[in-house]
């Protein structure tokens, strides 16, 4: 989730701002084609709900089901996911919401506010399982209230079947200068094709692992985790770099960020990377990345990750958000694949994490993706 401080300071419209600093300009046209793109109300109400925050998108191909998981802490209403109904056609995008799902604690109650007793869940991303049985999701946890980041499994109702294992090093530090980051957890989710592996990303590097990007600073390595699905075990893990914030804040001392909002497989072992920048005054930035993978090494005996220790996953660019002819770039925080165009070729649908503010949007935006020559 991109800090809310930095969301009530949003300037519209947004123009791309961070890129790596040593990265060249690409040279080779974006492998995405914007086939259409469609905004939904701002505190849309359906059945009691405010639909927003959404930062996690998913569809199942074999039974036509989209997914799409708010980020509410229970605030406004209990943590939730709602399904879609979304009608893709050259160059238009219908999105309708058609029911909203309640995730539901242990004890088969909704999971509650910060302020109240109980656990306490962040939800960040989601993904369906295979045959109907339910989904994967992660939250980011609150540190403040001492609830670690998780990754669950719910089935289609809401209800909780389990929750996976986390390395105790992903979670909150017991000491100081250790452990994850407040809100910079787990934010992406991804499953292999055969939905045996679930790989989960962090949006920032833990503190001993280096910083968050600034401005001509690229960030220390987030951490993916690859879990087995079927014991809920951490079994590999890998270093992912993001890029530094090239553009200082058009305010003086303003904030900016950038880091690792999703990610999604392209077979067993490729990735895409999507980085979400940015800066105040000037706006956002979108920029995916493909990694493959296997040539990375494996850091999860590493308690920290020191330079020269460990190869993190090389990346590729393809494509700058910012180049693909969006009415707008805003806080994309969710992606997933769609149906399959006439010509086969795949279709890439994100959606943006308006944060419940009057100054975003929540957008949903369709793509062909063009495989590499």
């Amino acid at each position: 989730m991109l800090l809310r401080g930095a969301a009530a300071a949003c300037v519209a419209p947004f123009a791309g701002c961070a890129t790596r600093a040593e990265a060249p300009a690409p040279t080779d046209p974006p492998q995405l084609r914007l086939l259409g793109e469609t905004v939904l109300p701002h505190r849309l109400q359906f059945k009691n709900t405010t639909v927003g925050g959404l930062s996690g998108i998913d569809h199942d191909p074999a039974t036509g089901v989209w997914v799409t998981l708010s980020d509410d802490k229970s605030e406004l209403n209990p943590a939730r996911f709602y399904t879609l109904n979304v009608d893709l056609r050259e160059g238009e995008l219908r999105v309708e919401v058609l029911d909203v799902i309640t995730l539901r604690a242990a004890d088969g109650q909704p999971y509650p506010k910060r302020s109240t007793r109980g656990e306490v869940v962040d939800p960040e991303a989601i993904r369906l399982l295979p045959g109907g049985r339910g989904v994967l999701w992660t939250s980011e946890g609150d540190e403040r209230v001492d609830q670690q980041p998780g990754v669950r499994e719910s089935r289609l109702d809401g209800s909780l079947v389990r929750e996976f294992e986390i390395p105790r090093h992903l979670g909150f530090g017991q000491r100081p200068g250790t452990g994850a980051r407040d809100n910079t957890t787990f934010e992406g989710l991804a499953l292999t094709p055969d939905a045996r592996i679930a790989w989960v990303a962090m949006e920032a590097a833990l503190q001993q692992d280096g910083p968050v990007p600034g401005v001509g600073r690229p960030g220390g390595p987030c951490r993916f985790t690859a879990f087995d699905v079927a014991s809920g075990r951490a079994v590999r893990q890998l270093a992912y770099l993001p890029d530094a914030v090239r553009h200082a804040p058009a305010i003086p001392g303003g904030f900016s960020d950038n880091g690792v909002s999703e990610i999604l497989m392209l077979d067993a072992d490729r990735m895409l990377v999507l980085e979400r920048g940015y800066s105040m005054g000037v706006g956002m930035s979108l920029r995916l990345y493909a990694i493959d993978t296997r040539p990375a090494s494996d850091t999860l005996a590493f308690d920290r990750l020191r330079p020269g220790d460990y190869q993190p996953a090389a990346k590729r660019l393809v494509a700058d958000f910012a180049q693909l002819g969006l009415s707008r770039l805003d806080n994309t925080e969710g992606m997933c694949w769609g149906p399959r165009l006439p010509n086969g070729h795949r279709t890439l649908v994100v959606v943006s994490d308006d944060n419940f503010s009057a100054r975003q949007i929540t957008q949903f935006a369709a793509f062909e993706y063009l495989e590499p020559t």
